[in-house]
């Protein structure tokens, strides 16, 4: 299998609302199932732009490889069993060697991949693969099942390293669409592999494609790659069975074409340009070590045999930063935005840079851009910092609360803004508060800080409730001066005695105003 990204919470719980049996195209058995066809569709195209931006963006080096995809994966998808899905066909640029698909036929294959296929048979078990995982309605089996789960942070850290700087990468990979990874059954990988094969041979293809495809991968899982492809196929692994069974089922479908010499000729950029992405890798080493002279020397490298690839000069910028070069470092982000203009990360470094400078006018213009192709975290933050710089609470508030979402420092640190603007308005959001009755029968208050600021000069009011809805009437407390984030308080009153605890149900407490300690 090949990893595959998914949709939101939110739309999953959406799809949740409706019920119903459905018969599965490709196997024509009859399948419970949550979500409709047309939420596929919907699912799958909402996310494929934002899920292909955090993957790297698309492979724009050499457009032709892009049409050459799309031809053999149309080819497919003609004989598939469901041939009018709005099937898309995109190349990215990312190292990786892996492929995924969302529902509805939205299908992603790394450029890394191409370099450890060997023909258009391989490519095309690769596509057809993917393609029955559409067809089939296995994303859609799968959210029924409930055995969806996110990736985490060492899978993310793969995805991360193939474009950006370790965890760093990481964290800004996961930023924005939600990516999602199916965990399929053998019984789901077994099927896509032999259907896969099927529309092999009903397009002409060799289906031994399929065969070499599983060889392929169980020998680099043997090998010196094996910790890559433990992380990178951690829900699938490539398997000997599965190697056995490819085979079994092409000896049963006729013989076709491999097309080799077509598609060495399509990779040919692509092996070329190999050494420059060697060199990239090894200066995503050496930023990772701080070191940041041998990255700049080894992206020279790379810069010298393929000069119009962005992440190589969005590499440079990350490692002038290193140096604390910042005007090398927004040079190189800048020559990274020209080469490739689509891309959210060269926006989202260039407008840090500018932000650390004072430049904010300038930030916030590549910051929104960002943004707007992948809203992350870290772009949300600094938007939030700008928008409080220019007196908008309400939308500074807007891009903390997305930054608090994330992960890390940046998280903790949109999290003590977000507490300190809303503390001003909505104390008792972050300030709880509650009664309760002492062993001498007198109320007593208790009030904690769940904000992580420290808070002072805490004022309360406690109103008598003739009912439910109407109040007898309240009176002002003063709490405790001064209380850190976690810690709580206890004030002692004067009201009571009373002999049990349902006496006091009739007292409401609530926090009405606090100030944050400088």
């Amino acid at each position: 299998m090949y990893r595959i990204l998914k949709l939101s919470v939110a739309i999953i719980a959406l799809a949740t609302t409706i019920t119903g049996c459905s018969v599965n195209p490709v196997t024509g058995a009859t399948e419970f199932s949550l979500v409709s066809a047309e939420q596929e569709v919907a699912i799958g195209s909402n996310n494929y732009a934002p899920s292909q931006q955090s993957q790297g963006g698309r492979y724009y080096i050499d457009p032709d490889l892009q049409l050459y995809i799309s031809e053999v994966g149309r080819k497919l998808a003609a004989v598939s069993d469901r041939p009018n899905l709005p099937y898309e066909f995109v190349v990215l640029n990312n190292s990786t060697p892996n492929a995924w698909a969302l529902p509805g036929g939205k299908i992603a294959v790394n450029r890394g991949l191409l370099l450890h296929l060997e023909d258009e048979s391989e490519l095309a078990a690769v596509l057809g693969h993917e393609i029955v995982h559409a067809a089939a309605r296995h994303s859609a089996a799968q959210m029924t099942r409930g055995t969806f789960i996110g990736l985490g942070a060492a899978a993310l850290g793969v995805v991360g390293d193939s474009y950006g700087l370790g965890q760093t990468g990481a964290q800004f990979a996961q930023m924005g669409a939600a990516a999602w990874m199916a965990k399929y059954g053998r019984g789901d990988e077994l099927e896509a592999d032999a259907y896969g094969m099927e529309y092999l041979a009903k397009a002409g293809y060799d289906p031994y494609g399929g065969v070499k495809v599983q060889e392929t991968f169980v020998k680099l899982s043997e090998g010196h790659q094996q910790d890559f492809f433990s992380a990178l196929f951690a829900s699938h692994p490539p398997s000997q069975e599965r190697v056995d069974a490819n085979r079994i089922k092409a000896a049963s479908l006729p013989k076709g074409i491999t097309n080799r010499d077509r598609y060495q000729r399509k990779i040919a950029r692509l092996k070329r340009d190999k050494p420059a992405y060697d060199a990239e890798t090894a200066a995503i080493k050496a930023l990772n070590a701080k070191d940041a002279t041998t990255a700049l020397a080894q992206l020279d490298k790379a810069i010298k045999i393929q000069p119009d690839e962005s992440s190589f000069w969005e590499l440079r910028g990350h490692a002038w930063k290193m140096k604390d070069n910042a005007t090398n470092a927004e040079k190189a982000f800048s020559t990274a935005i020209r080469k490739n203009p689509d891309l959210f990360s060269h926006y989202l470094y260039r407008g840090i840079v500018r932000f650390e400078q004072k430049n904010n006018q300038a930030a916030k213009a590549d910051l929104e851009k960002s943004h707007r192709l992948l809203a992350t975290p870290p772009a949300s933050y600094y938007l939030g910092e700008i928008a409080l710089g220019e007196g908008d609470k309400q939308k500074a508030i807007q891009y903390f609360q997305e930054a608090a979402q994330g992960g890390g420092d940046l998280a903790k640190k949109a999290q003590a803004r977000l507490a300190v603007l809303e503390l001003a308005t909505e104390p008792h959001k972050y300030i709880l508060s509650k009664v309760f009755l002492g062993d001498d029968g007198y109320l007593r208050i208790v009030v904690k800080n769940n904000s992580p600021v420290t808070v002072t000069n805490i004022q309360l009011q406690l109103s008598e409730m003739a009912n439910a809805f109407m109040v007898a009437g309240s009176s002002s407390l003063n709490g405790p001066q001064q209380l850190k984030p976690g810690a709580q308080s206890t004030i002692n009153t004067r009201i009571g005695p009373f002999n049990e605890t349902a006496e006091i149900a009739k007292y409401r407490i609530k926090v009405v105003k606090v100030q944050v300690s400088e």
